[in-house]
């Protein structure tokens, strides 16, 4: 039997319900809670815009990111560079700007002593790191490991790690949210 999670902005009264078979996993349920309420709650600020062209470039930007998300989590690294692509463009960002602009990237990623490669997935693959792409194409995403993934040296501080150890062991949702 299909359940449902319930989501209102106190601001603006927005209701927004969401339907389906849940996981019975507490942090599954958690992230459909927050994700609803971050949802209601994008909604309700954009409705609340009076300018009528700045509301439709709200919800433009919401479906973008969106769409981006959508396609980061299936691994169709193609449409997000289209997306990231498309998006720069609309903002009137030139193609010469873009290309600057990973130079520039890249040098400061070898300054740092790091892959310069590792940003080719945000601007298309370059022409001399395309073997490095090619070899992670044929790796499914069950079977990748973080020794498939480019290098990058910066590491995660102490502090930093136990801060998200500690909040990755929240399993209940907040009084106000429930599924």
């Amino acid at each position: 039997m299909p359940q449902q999670y319930h989501a209102t902005d106190p601001n603006s009264g927005l209701e927004v319900t969401v339907t389906g078979n849940f996981p019975d996993e507490p942090d599954d349920r958690v992230r459909i809670a927050r994700t609803s309420n971050l949802f209601t709650r994008l909604i309700s600020t954009i409705l609340t815009t009076d300018d009528p062209r700045d509301r439709r470039d709200r919800f433009r930007a919401i479906e973008t990111q969106l769409e981006m998300a959508d396609a980061l989590i299936r691994g169709d690294m193609q449409e997000v560079q289209e997306l990231m692509s498309n998006t720069l463009k609309s903002m009137g960002v030139t193609e010469e700007q873009l290309k600057d602009a990973e130079e520039q990237l890249k040098q400061q990623l070898e300054s740092l002593g790091s892959d310069p490669g590792a940003i080719n997935f945000i601007f298309g693959t370059s022409h001399a790191d395309t073997e490095k792409i090619d070899a992670l194409e044929d790796i499914s995403f069950d079977d990748l490991t973080l020794e498939d993934l480019p290098k990058i040296d910066n590491e995660l501080s102490d502090e930093t790690k136990s801060s998200d150890d500690e909040s990755s062991d929240e399993t209940e949702p907040p009084d106000d949210e429930t599924i």
